[in-house]
């Protein structure tokens, strides 16, 4: 299982499942990102978090965390 986590700089993927409970997931979904959705990571901080992303036309910074709960292909 891949996750956006392991997502390199540069790279475009598409959600493939959100994992997490309640809140959490419906935070990240309200962010924009639900199955099937693009995603471009631009940048990554020089400690790894946050990282920045593409989503829908604009910039989102997500932490590495709710990144581990992104299932990609």
């Amino acid at each position: 299982m891949k996750t956006l986590r392991d997502t390199k700089v540069g790279e475009t993927a598409t959600v493939k499942k959100l994992h997490g409970e309640g809140p959490v997931k419906r935070r990240i979904m309200d962010m924009g990102i639900t199955k099937g959705t693009q995603l471009h990571v631009r940048k990554v901080a020089p400690l790894g978090d946050p990282m920045e992303l593409n989503v829908r036309g604009y910039e989102l910074s997500l932490r590495r965390a709710d990144a581990e709960m992104i299932e990609v292909e």
